[in-house]
Formats: structure tokens, sequence, C-alpha cells
């Protein structure tokens, strides 16, 4: 984990994270060692090194997709499984499984909710970046099957402040028919000022909320979107938030203030690590043992890992309410068996 470095503090909090999950589920046979990556790709191949020289029976990290990536070069030729903190998906592969908030999955889920409540036409207006571009493409990839037609989508320069033409050309694309909206529910795989930007821009148009709900991933979640009146009636995905917020008061208790959002994902992989070390047997991080298709109970909620080195995980759908906290919509599922 980054100890030193610009990145400094949400090291610090993961790895407060892994302690608490140490002292909460591991016996005595279980030593967690910390190397510091600095949050560079060759501080993270050092970091590696280190770990193989201790007889690392599994790496928990690194953060970043660039760490990542430099020290499974190291990780894999020792046959040391790597549980990456990081939610870049081309990271993963066997051996390095990545335990951070898939975007596409999220969107597929709140997507999935709204389908169930009869909204099949789906536009999609997202940032031109990568987690934009990765959205996008996941949700068209899900083809047919997943009952959802995207009628439009179009991207939007992240450094620039024109919201309302790309949405205009969205609108044109969609439409069957002049003056139509084309599609019931509205897709924003964003945060922050672009976001609220975002929703304002869809308001300014004309678009009727009660019509055409918009949608939102993870992303939402820090970003206050309560303060914007077009977000509220939105639906987000989010993990399952009383498993959180029970871990959230843990911490806050241990440490005197409250976790950064990613460092449950660092309490999640260690905790992982522990119950699978309490089973025993000469190989407790073998890859058929991290992949149980049953998965794991983590404080983001049910999560499991696959073959490829990718997540599942089990999302909540929240709702936007003006004034106040978010409102469980859809709950998330209790078993990988009745996964939505």
């Amino acid at each position: 984990m980054p100890l030193t470095g610009p990145s400094a503090a949400i090291g610090a909090a993961l790895f407060n994270a892994a302690q608490m999950a140490l002292f909460e589920l591991a016996d005595g046979q279980f030593t967690l060692l910390p190397f510091d990556t600095k949050g560079t790709p060759d501080g993270a191949v050092a970091a590696a090194r280190l770990a193989v020289a201790q007889h690392a029976g599994v790496v928990i990290g690194p953060l970043f997709s660039g760490e990542a990536k430099a020290a499974s070069a190291v990780t894999a030729p020792a046959g040391i499984n790597m549980l990456a903190l990081t939610a870049d998906q081309k990271v993963a592969a066997p051996g390095v499984y990545v335990l951070g908030f898939l975007p596409g999955p999220q969107a597929a889920r709140v997507v999935d909710q709204a389908r169930s409540q009869g909204r099949t036409r789906l536009g999609i207006l997202a940032p031109a970046d990568d987690y934009g571009r990765t959205v996008a493409e996941y949700l068209k990839n899900q083809g047919p099957q997943s009952g959802i037609s995207i009628t439009g989508l179009e991207y939007y320069d992240v450094a620039g402040t024109d919201l309302a033409g790309p949405l205009k050309r969205l609108l044109k694309n969609a439409s069957r028919q002049p003056g139509e909206v084309g599609f019931d529910a509205l897709l924003l795989p964003d945060e922050g000022s672009r976001l609220r930007a975002a929703a304002a821009a869809v308001a300014a148009a004309g678009i009727d909320p009660a019509q055409t709900r918009l949608l939102g991933t993870m992303l939402w979640e820090d970003s206050r979107p309560e303060s914007e009146p077009a977000l509220v009636g939105g639906w987000y995905a989010a993990a399952a938030p009383a498993a959180h917020a029970d871990f959230a008061a843990r911490y806050a208790k241990a440490f005197g203030a409250r976790p950064p959002r990613l460092a449950s994902i660092g309490y999640d992989a260690t905790a992982l690590a522990a119950v699978l070390a309490r089973r025993g047997g000469p190989r407790p991080f073998a890859h058929q043992a991290l992949i149980n298709p049953l998965g794991f109970a983590g404080v983001d909620g049910l999560f499991r890992l696959k073959s490829d080195g990718t997540n599942e995980r089990g999302y909540a759908v929240m709702e936007v309410v003006a004034g106040g906290p978010p409102r469980e919509v859809a709950p998330a599922p209790a078993s990988f068996q009745a996964v939505y």
C-alpha cells in the first residue's frame, strides 16, 4: 500500500482497515506484513520483491492499476496470488484478482432495476474518459439478453463546459419522431460538478423526470446528489449500506475518524485472506479457494472472485432524496443464488 508519497493518507486508512480485519477475524498464525509501494509502479515492484522474499502466502494490494500491473510481474512468477485493490478491470488476470468496485456491473445493476419497473429504453450521456467508455461498452456488450435497448449514446469532453450540446445530439439520435424523448431511463455515469451540470442540462432540456428516470453508479454516492434538484428521484448503485455503515462506525471508534470510502476494500481483502488461512491446508490461498462460487460476505456486501480475475458484487439501488439521506429502493442480494 502507498504508505508514503501523495497517496499516503489513503494507504494509511487501507492499512488501518486491514489491521481491523486482522484483530477481528484472524487466528494467531496469521501475520500481516506492510510494504510501502510509495504510490508508484517502481515502488510496487520493490514492495513485491520484499513480499516474495518474506515468503508471503498472498499479496493484498496494490491500490493503483499501474502499481498492480508492475507488481504482478514479480508475484505471478513466484506463484503468489494478488488481491489487488484497484477497480481497473484491465489489470485482472488469473492470479491477479481485482477487488475494486467495477463500473460496468454497477451500471448494469441500476439499469436492471429500471428494467424491472418497465423502463427498457436507455439513453447514456457519459464522460469521454476511461470510466465513461468502460460503462458504455459493458452495457453494449450485454446485448439483448439484458432486456434493455440502448437507444442513444453520447460522450462529452471532460475538460469542457458544454453539456447542452451533447445532450441535444443524444435526444436527436434517440428520438423516433420530432419532440419525442427516445428513452425512459438516462444513465449519467459521472461525479461531482460534472454530474450536477449534466443533470441541470437534462432539466433545462425539459425532460420530465416522471417519464425519464436518471440513473447513476457509485460515483453519485460522494457527489452530494441531493444538492441538485434535477437528481432528486434518481437511482444509483451502491454497496450494501447497512453493512458498510457498521464497518464505518467500528473504524471511527478504533481510529477516531470516519474511513475514506475505499478503506472497506482493504478490510474485505484482509478478512478474506484471514478466513481462508483459518481453514488451513497446504495452500489456503490457492486459485480454487479464492474463486469459491458461493462468494464471501464482506462489509460492502456479497462478493466473489471469478477465474478471470474480475469480481462479482451484490449491489443495492438507492434513490436520491431532497435534503436527506438516500432511500434504499432495492436491497443487495443475500446470496448469489438470488442475484437480481
